[in-house]
């Protein structure tokens, strides 16, 4: 094991919750605050916040250690169903003390109307937990749930096995206890808490490409990769951390045991505080004086959106920041150079920006190409590919300057003959590290596919294929990541395209009007399908033909692809991860089901003669495209062409009130 910790008396651990004790039994960290929660007021005068020192956090994981091991057994399986929080945190480490294997997730609304429940009840088929930890008020609900008329049985009958603890009743018994854990030169040996080859986290992937798939990690991956991390941050104990990102997975959930390892201070508010008011970011930026602070590359324009920065009553100030992580790949150069351009007369420096790269098969943290102060290879120094800046630089044999290359390994590698790609070719990138997690639970053969890849030809190690495209450029062996495999779209005659370009180009012909970020790219059959989001709801036939016309021509101008069916949705339609990625093929197949509320959409057919066309069915269209059209659904008019049905089209749906309202049917 490396040892880069800042001070040599206390030697980096093998697991993150042995670090506690370590910070809790310094004076200088006995009192100090490893994590202050922030609710959002109407204005930051009413804001208000509650913080959890380091010795309260061991006192209180060891209180919640004793507590569950009353009921439970080292090694067995526990659901964490509570909103974010401390009390979130607490259980967290409290479980990986008790060597418990935890299982957090967002906890669904307890009336479970929405059909909100699928994913929980995945959980539950999948893992099957012994318990279920979650503040009294959700037990309380789930009681009256049970009850209910309208219940879903099989969630119920699976509920009803678990054994039910109440977070707020172990927080009562914290005020009396007094055993905090204490660390000597043999508490490895007698620690009992998760070893570090135990799997102590199911966390879940994102679903950008497919349903969530649960991942296993060991304490022993994680902890190696929050030190991989705090090493390239150049974190510390003077660090401070600003987060608004889910705690229950991936970067959320990385950086809570990056912040103990670091014996940082991290200051956390809910994603639903963000997204209600983007401006408590800065703000907590400002007030605490943040030097690390990371969130999804589709904050940027958000924030320069909604961010309302002269309407609040607080300055605000970005001078300490020293690292703006940027994760959610890809990531665009002109997204990056608008922010800094925005506020930079707010004291935001270029040279904090930290664009990287992570996936839940690596724990989370992969990479980044940010370099600690000294060197000269900032943005905007960084070099671009197509429009995108680098999410890592990779191993030279003449190259001594890296960073991360001796703990993880980045290849790129051509996914069909499984050799390695020369620089400048697109291939997939496969990661080997310690970081690597365990494999999928109950996936053996997908297991043995992501995580057991060898490089044909030589001795390796095992590599995990991470699904993602990428190529090296230039003699600094930078790494751009340009997609994802699945996500790929085969254009005939034009050859492979990633559907974020075309996505991008689409939002670029009308962003007053459509919703960055939220528009999803993707073939069906041959035929190239663009679905955007409207800022809001629009009625005028001459607006929306504009809008979806524009779309056609500017991906036909610039991507060199004809577009067959663009579709305009209402705000929210387009599925995203709780991180903010398009899931496309989610998008795909609600379209496919007419289950998307559209406001219009215009087809291009091979005719031509173009063709206007009224429907009141949303599904016709689908199913010509995948080759099932079946006659007689739908009020079908045709004007403005011959007839035949192959041309250009543009289709429409009378509304309730008797007028004419472009509406999408397919």
């Amino acid at each position: 094991m490396s040892n880069e910790n800042y001070d040599p008396c206390f030697p980096d651990q093998p697991v993150v919750d042995l670090y506690l004790p370590i910070w809790a039994n310094q004076p200088s960290f006995h009192s100090k605050p490893a994590f202050i929660w922030t609710v959002d007021g109407k204005s930051p005068s009413e804001s208000k916040s509650s913080f959890l020192t380091y010795s309260q956090l061991n006192s209180s994981s060891q209180c919640i250690s004793s507590h569950l091991l009353t009921t439970l057994k080292k090694g067995e399986t526990v659901l964490i169903l509570c909103s974010p929080g401390l009390q979130l945190v607490q259980t967290l480490f409290g479980c990986q003390r008790a060597g418990l294997l935890s299982i957090p997730i967002s906890p669904p609304h307890p009336s479970f109307n929405n059909q909100n429940h699928h994913h929980l009840l995945r959980v539950l088929l999948q893992t099957n937990p012994k318990a279920a930890i979650a503040h009294q008020d959700y037990i309380i609900s789930l009681q009256r749930y049970f009850s209910s008329p309208s219940k879903d049985e099989q969630l119920c009958d699976l509920l009803k096995k678990l054994r039910w603890i109440s977070i707020d009743g172990i927080e009562d018994e914290m005020t009396h206890f007094s055993n905090p854990f204490s660390l000597d030169s043999n508490s490895y040996s007698t620690y009992f808490g998760c070893k570090s080859d135990d799997v102590y986290l199911i966390q879940y992937t994102s679903g950008a490409t497919g349903i969530p798939k649960p991942v296993l990690v060991t304490a022993g991956a994680a902890a190696h990769n929050v030190r991989t991390a705090r090493k390239a941050y150049d974190l510390h104990p003077s660090s401070v951390i600003v987060s608004w990102l889910p705690q229950y997975h991936d970067c959320g959930l990385m950086f809570l045991l990056l912040t103990v390892v670091s014996g940082a201070t991290c200051v956390l508010t809910s994603p639903s505080a963000f997204v209600s008011r983007p401006r408590i970011w800065l703000e907590l930026i400002t007030k605490f004086k943040a030097t690390c602070t990371p969130v999804p590359s589709f904050t940027l324009p958000l924030v320069i959106r909604r961010g309302g920065i002269d309407q609040g009553t607080s300055p605000i100030n970005l001078w300490s920041l020293r690292n703006l992580i940027i994760i959610n790949e890809p990531i665009y150069r002109g997204s990056i150079e608008e922010f800094i351009n925005e506020f930079a007369p707010f004291g935001l420096s270029s040279s904090c920006i930290s664009p990287s790269y992570g996936l839940a098969e690596n724990c989370t943290f992969v990479s980044t190409s940010w370099r600690s102060a000294g060197s000269t290879n900032h943005f905007p120094n960084m070099p671009f590919y197509k429009n995108l800046i680098p999410s890592a630089r990779l191993a030279s044999t003449s190259s001594e300057e890296n960073n991360e290359e001796d703990e993880i390994n980045i290849m790129v590698v051509n996914e069909d003959t499984l050799e390695p790609v020369e620089d400048g070719i697109e291939g997939e990138i496969w990661i080997s590290s310690s970081s690597n997690a365990s494999g999928y639970l109950g996936y053996p053969s997908l297991t043995r596919e992501v995580f057991q890849a060898r490089v044909k030809g030589r001795l390796s190690p095992c590599f995990v294929r991470t699904g993602d495209r990428g190529v090296v450029i230039g003699i600094e062996r930078y790494l751009f990541v340009m997609g994802r495999t699945s996500d790929v779209i085969n254009v005939e005659s034009v050859g492979e395209r990633h559907p974020h370009f075309i996505e991008t180009t689409a939002y670029n012909s009308s962003p007053k009007l459509l919703r960055g970020g939220c528009i999803a790219a993707f073939a069906v059959s041959k035929t190239i399908v663009i679905v955007a989001e409207m800022q809001k709801s629009e009625g005028d036939l001459r607006v929306l033909r504009r809008i979806c016309e524009g779309i056609r021509k500017a991906v036909s101008i610039e991507e060199k692809i004809e577009v067959g069916l663009v579709v305009l949705v209402k705000s929210a339609s387009v599925p995203k991860t709780t991180s903010g990625k398009i899931q496309r093929w989610a998008a795909k197949d609600k379209l496919l089901r007419g289950e998307i509320q559209v406001l219009g959409q215009i087809y291009s057919g091979q005719g031509p003669s173009p063709l206007l066309l009224f429907s009141l069915d949303s599904t016709v269209y689908a199913k010509k495209l995948e080759g099932k059209e079946e006659g007689g659904h739908g009020n079908m008019i045709a004007r403005d062409g011959d007839g035949d049905g192959d041309g250009d089209g543009v289709f429409l749906s009378s509304a309730i009130s008797g007028r004419l309202s472009l509406q999408s049917f397919l």
